[in-house]
């Protein structure tokens, strides 16, 4: 069979889309050999990576704002398959197109636009949110990448329950225990300290890093001398977490370091003594994934997906907005090296429990259902 993958995020970024596109192309050859696979993305405006053995690529359109990411979804990409007489398409996020000649899968890793206030944004988001709702019934089979998200899937899109599929994903390879040559170097690199608490990911609303802050107004005084604070990520141009920091009387015991290199977060997450990860809502949640992965224990919440991810093996905290609540987690996972210890180990037989190819199989056993 003939298949078309929406390559938008081909292009390598931050985003979890972007990851999950090239963690499931870097397994589906092997996991469905009979598949005839073909990625279409945008004139890219820098080097694609190179893509594996038995996928192609074809261009469709040019990478540029919003009005061009629209045009590529709803058109573009859905006519460039119909001229390659693929049987069926992928759209490995949530943007599906309108009206389309093939079938298709559809990927929804979450419905934060629509569960979220804080994220709707302004009226032309709403718009594509509103445009994406209602299409999704359209899809021939839709993936969920947890029971969480599935059940919001249900609930707010009307999605048949028969073409709805959880296939969760799963942490790279390159996340392991293992220190590896270039550790020191790559945390030399956002001058790191030897030791350090650990929060890396976006700073959305629904993120919690001000909780964090507030959190660590609790846990600097008993481990900030030795264990600092590093946030890790790109700060938004209106972002006061620096000065949130400032105000608070913590900001000599918190690094802002910046965006981290894809290839350097392994290095990042094995210096840490703990991540920790309040996030208010997640469809599936990477980085405590990839941080168990790396054998660095977690503290997160218990919501939407994240308890589902973990399970028993990370620190969950009930309610991610207490303050104290969080900063005692801190302090607990840092002071008692049995805790940690342990909540290491957990971690470990967790992360293992993910891969990939489980995820590109699963995922191919789906296309199959579209023909």
């Amino acid at each position: 069979m003939r298949l078309a993958i929406n390559g938008w995020f081909l292009e390598p970024t931050h985003t979890g889309s972007s990851q999950y596109l090239h963690g499931l192309l870097a397994h589906l050859p092997a996991a469905a050999p009979g598949l005839d696979l073909h990625v279409i993305a945008p004139a890219a405006l820098g080097e694609l990576p190179a893509l594996p053995d038995g996928i192609q690529l074809h261009y469709a359109g040019s990478r540029g704002g919003h009005l061009s990411k629209l045009l590529f979804e709803q058109l573009l990409f859905p006519r460039a398959a119909q001229r390659l007489c693929a049987r069926a398409m992928h759209i490995p996020y949530w943007a599906p197109p309108l009206r389309a000649a093939l079938p298709f899968v559809l990927t929804v890793h979450d419905l934060i636009p629509m569960l979220v206030p804080a994220e709707r944004g302004g009226i032309l988001a709403r718009l594509y949110t509103a445009l994406a709702a209602a299409a999704t019934p359209g899809a021939a089979q839709v993936l969920a990448d947890s029971h969480s998200s599935a059940r919001d899937i249900l609930r707010l899109l009307h999605v048949a329950e028969h073409k709805l599929h959880t296939v969760q994903l799963a942490a790279g390879v390159q996340f392991t225990p293992q220190p590896q040559p270039n550790d020191a170097a790559a945390r030399a690199r956002y001058a790191l300290p030897e030791s350090y608490v650990l929060y890396l990911g976006g700073f959305q609303p629904r993120k919690n890093v001000g909780a964090l802050l507030s959190a660590w107004t609790w846990a600097h005084g008993p481990v900030g001398d030795h264990y600092p604070l590093v946030i890790a990520g790109a700060l938004p141009a209106h972002s006061t977490l620096p000065q949130d920091a400032q105000s608070s009387g913590v900001a000599d015991s918190v690094h802002f370091i910046g965006a981290v290199r894809e290839q350097d977060k392994p290095a990042v997450y094995r210096g840490a003594a703990c991540l920790v990860y309040p996030s208010l809502y997640e469809g599936f949640g990477l980085p405590p994934l990839e941080a168990m992965a790396c054998g660095v224990p977690v503290i997160t919440s218990n919501i939407s997906s994240l308890g589902e991810v973990v399970a028993d093996a990370a620190y969950l905290v009930a309610d991610p907005h207490d303050a104290r609540q969080l900063g005692a987690a801190i302090i607990s996972l840092v002071v008692d090296g049995s805790l940690a210890d342990d909540l290491r180990a957990r971690g470990l037989k967790q992360a293992a429990r993910f891969s990939w190819q489980r995820t590109a199989t699963e995922t191919a056993r789906v296309y199959n259902l579209c023909v």
